[in-house]
């Protein structure tokens, strides 16, 4: 298990919980994992070397020997490449975020990726977003919050912004993607999608990234997650 403190702030697509973690890292100084990029990059992967999300040894084999590195930009935008390649923008799309849930939903990729992750835990300390940080990638984590907000939510967050980004969006498709998503998640059979038990479970349907954060700060130093 990891030698250095550990937060983990998992829950579903559009909760929030990828600006919230990049936030707190910032904010404590620590390491960040976004853990669905890993996922993403492999479903990029997939794409590039011609490989099917359904061919499992194939994914698999992609997975094992995933050739990605992740530097900070000015900024802080984390521009993540595969083989030397900026798929920055290209895993943030929405095909992006159905292959990265799609191969995620296979039990030999997860165990795959599973150390990987895990060697993101260094001093001072690892801020850990995804989907099974706090029940499976670091169960022993100091501080775990499980962020989540209604489909409908999720889907106008999203919508707005893929607007702003200039891109022709359905926000019905939208609603249809996250709803699928959420199913294929929440019922796969390795890693679901559920929070630990010990998690702080925060709903950001009515809440602003702010108050989200509020919250979550208040936690870390009720953990005295905070260095004096």
């Amino acid at each position: 298990m990891p030698d250095a403190p550990v937060i983990t702030i998992d829950g579903p697509s559009g909760a929030g919980k990828g600006t919230i973690a990049h936030r707190l890292a910032e904010t404590l100084g620590w390491h960040f994992l976004d853990s669905g990029a890993l996922y993403r990059v492999t479903g990029q992967a997939c794409l590039i070397e011609g490989v099917a999300w359904d061919n499992h040894a194939g994914v698999t084999d992609i997975a094992r020997t995933l050739d990605v590195s992740f530097t900070s930009a000015p900024g802080g935008e984390v521009l993540v490449a595969y083989k030397g390649r900026d798929v920055s923008r290209a895993i943030r799309t929405e095909e992006g975020g159905r292959g990265a849930s799609t191969v995620a939903a296979i039990p030999s990729v997860r165990t795959a990726l599973l150390q990987r992750q895990r060697e993101f835990a260094k001093p001072p300390g690892l801020v850990a977003d995804g989907r099974d940080m706090g029940t499976v990638v670091f169960p022993q984590a100091e501080l775990k919050i499980f962020l989540t907000a209604t489909a409908s939510e999720r889907a106008e967050r999203r919508y707005k912004q893929l607007i702003a980004k200039g891109e022709s969006v359905s926000l019905p498709r939208l609603l249809e993607d996250i709803r699928e998503r959420d199913a294929r998640d929440s019922s796969r059979e390795v890693s679901p999608l559920v929070p630990a038990e010990d998690a702080i479970v925060i709903d950001s349907s009515n809440l602003s990234i702010p108050d989200v954060f509020a919250q979550v700060m208040l936690k870390v130093k009720e953990k005295g997650l905070i260095q004096a």
